[in-house]
């Protein structure tokens, strides 16, 4: 990281508008280092659009943030060399098989030659897809594959990590080793995640502190103990936060077509 600092992403005023619809307007957030983030909101909430413009997809309208210590704006490049993303759309490659798909992200985020075989045995073994390693990725159930995005996330060892509805189209069993992959880590590696999830019971098991959006904006945020305890209800749940400062409800279980299909779907929704 640039910079000695607790402060792993900062948005000041960050504000995303497309012609006449403002997606995100003025976020002002801070996540520490080290932390899982959560970002809850309904589709349509701008949830997508604030991780795209943090991984320097998409430029700000107006305002900025910084990333692992560097502005997305005025050095992009340096925040893509810190950060990993695993977008709602599949990104593993069905037609190749996990060490494959691992050497070739080791080749494009230019990882030394000769670190590229231990970091891919590395990888496959933090996520447990060793006896996979030489399959076909287009057979493996859902779970697997979200492993498999895991290491690919890790194969250049960044400091910050987005997952963007990563375990949409999972049944419960494979969510919750997704689970724990991501507790791991933040515990082994110091990581720093923000996610976005639809799935309540993720965020409240998983995150340190959550954000709620609706309509570009938080409407709260908080660690989930915080936000129930806010409500002055007794037994008051995470779905009963959101559906307080949202008004709405949420929810979205696979093999690798099933949950390219899915992630295709909450894509178009935002």
């Amino acid at each position: 990281m640039s910079e000695s600092t607790t402060i792993a992403v900062k948005t000041e005023g960050l504000t995303r508008r497309f012609g006449n619809l403002t997606a995100v307007d003025q976020l002002n957030f801070a996540i520490g280092a080290g932390e899982i983030f959560g970002l809850l909101g309904p589709n349509g909430a701008g949830k997508t659009t604030v991780i795209k413009m943090l991984t320097t997809l998409l430029s700000p309208s107006a305002g900025t943030a910084r990333v692992a210590g560097f502005d997305i704006q005025r050095q992009p490049a340096r925040v893509r060399a810190e950060i990993a993303y695993v977008p709602q759309l599949v990104s593993a490659d069905g037609g190749l098989t996990a060490v494959e798909n691992l050497r070739l992200f080791a080749k494009l985020y230019g990882v030394p030659r000769r670190e590229i075989g231990p970091r891919v045995s590395d990888a496959l073994k933090f996520v447990g897809l060793e006896e996979a390693a030489n399959r076909v990725v287009r057979g493996y159930s859902g779970g697997m594959v979200r492993r498999l995005e895991i290491a690919l996330a890790l194969i250049h060892r960044p400091h910050v990590l987005f997952l963007d509805e990563p375990t949409v189209g999972l049944d419960p069993l494979a969510r919750q080793v997704v689970w724990q992959q991501v507790r791991r880590l933040v515990e082994q590696f110091g990581m720093t995640i923000l996610l976005t999830t639809h799935f309540l019971e993720e965020a409240d098991n998983l995150c340190d502190r959550v954000a709620i959006m609706n309509r570009g904006h938080v409407t709260a945020s908080g660690s989930p103990a915080e936000l129930k305890a806010a409500l002055g209800t007794p037994d008051a749940t995470l779905d009963d936060v959101f559906a307080h400062y949202s008004g709405e409800q949420l929810e979205t279980d696979g093999d690798f077509r099933e949950i390219s299909r899915a992630r295709r779907s909450i894509a178009r929704l935002g």
